[in-house]
């Protein structure tokens, strides 16, 4: 009970963040009163900075990539060709937009996809004077789709570096599993939302008026630098997995690059367009303290018996057979996501997977299948995750306030079949595979 009273309190004060209190600060704050509390001890934190620095670091990385190549124009840029792509029609516009989020996601992950293109999408929609239920439309579609394929790649999510991190799931193997069930995940969100939000698309909008893509380009050098620097680093995964390098030292390499372009280094900064220290104050240091901090208050509710609730659950489910088994656990992972944030929830699914007694091949689908549920489960609360909480926030500061029930109304409503189709897509591939875990 102590152990789930310091959570609580610790989960309460960063999703409330109090007097601007920075989650990070909360979350280190539960971890001393957890230590002093005798919850977990402090051999536990070798075990925990263990399991979360490399994907820490290379999700902060992968942000300072995204936020220098948003300040050089990148993404308006690949907005508004995508705008033009449309040819006028609402209705092609609509899946092309969601295409972009899913491949932004992909290689920006999700937050990086919620939060820099959903205020892009919103200026190209008031220039094209989208009345406000097709505007919503579009917004719903840019915040949802940024979660729901957020699959394919170690990289696309905070919660796919953790779980391949602590399962030891390579680069290549975690990709050969994962993209082709993201492609399910994204033909069922296009058709869900289709069907939720198509009749309030307008069939035709003004090509005249939007901006050529060219004017968004702020910095030639930069833009032309992210191409090449965006294949170099895919390949630099699948090159160094089989070697064992940690992904956060070749995103953090990457990074780097980017920023000596940008700040143009070779110069001492003559000529540099995009402000490379802006950047550095946007990333988000304060998830390194959150992921310290939060996954030490998780493990003491590991250490207190939670998880062996959750192994007894699993081995359960791995009686019904390895389809009921996978939906299960996704499914599981998702409703705790959905109420304790996903964060948290990712780690106590995988130390119960590590500890519940089940066959090697069900073991493996039960690990897609976390990362699954944590990764679209967020989608049912606004709670859910972080970066959903930021979304609602950048969307009220462009006027576009959307209600907790309101969120609840659309998330519980598209969430659950684009989950199950997810999950029978993980059921019917896997298997298929030669073993690999």
């Amino acid at each position: 009970m102590l152990a789930l009273a310091i959570f609580v309190v610790t989960l309460i004060l960063v999703i409330w963040q109090p007097k601007g209190l920075g989650i990070g600060w909360s979350a280190l704050g539960g971890a001393l009163v957890a230590l002093m509390a005798g919850v977990v001890h402090w051999s536990d934190l070798g075990v925990v900075w263990d399991i979360v620095w490399d994907a820490t670091f290379t999700f902060v990385a992968l942000i300072i990539i995204s936020l220098i190549l948003d300040e050089a124009g990148f993404f308006t840029w690949a907005a508004l060709h995508v705008a033009r792509w449309g040819n006028g029609r609402g209705h092609l516009l609509f899946p092309l937009i969601v295409l972009l989020g899913a491949v932004m996601a992909a290689f920006f992950a999700n937050d990086g996809a919620a939060l820099l293109l959903t205020p892009i999408v919103v200026a190209i929609l008031l220039r094209l004077n989208f009345s406000p239920p097709a505007a919503l439309a579009f917004i719903i579609a840019t915040g949802f789709v940024a979660d729901t394929t957020s699959l394919p790649l170690v990289i696309s999510n905070l919660v796919n570096i953790v779980s391949a991190n602590y399962f030891e799931i390579g680069f290549d193997r975690y990709a050969v599993v994962m993209v082709p069930v993201n492609l399910a995940s994204l033909a069922a969100t296009l058709m869900v939302l289709w069907i939720a939000f198509g009749r309030r698309i307008p069939p035709r909008y003004s090509l005249s008026e939007l901006d050529p893509p060219r004017s968004a380009i702020r910095d030639l050098l930069v833009f032309r630098a992210a191409f090449p620097l965006l294949a170099l680093l895919l390949l630099a995964y699948f090159i160094t997995a089989p070697l064992g390098v940690p992904i956060s030292l070749v995103t953090g390499t990457a990074a780097l690059l980017l920023m000596a372009i940008a700040g143009r280094w070779w110069q001492l900064g003559r000529g540099a367009v995009v402000p490379v220290t802006a950047a550095l104050r946007g990333a988000p240091w304060q998830i390194v303290l959150f992921s310290i901090g939060m996954y030490l208050v998780v493990y003491g509710l590991g250490n207190a018996g939670l998880t062996g609730y959750g192994a007894r659950a699993l081995e359960w489910l791995a009686h019904q057979g390895e389809f009921t088994a996978t939906i299960g656990t996704g499914f599981l992972s998702a409703l705790v996501a959905s109420v304790m944030n996903n964060m948290p929830s990712t780690l106590i699914g995988a130390l119960a997977i590590d500890q519940a007694q089940v066959p090697a091949a069900t073991r493996e689908l039960m690990i897609y299948a976390n990362v699954i549920g944590n990764d679209l489960g967020p989608k049912f609360t606004p709670i859910g995750s972080l970066a959903t909480l930021l979304w609602l926030h950048v969307l009220a500061g462009k006027g576009y306030r959307i209600g907790w029930g309101q969120y609840m109304k659309i998330g519980l409503l598209i969430t659950p079949p684009v989950l199950l189709a997810t999950l029978v897509a993980l059921a019917l591939w896997l298997p298929l595979l030669p073993a690999g875990y």
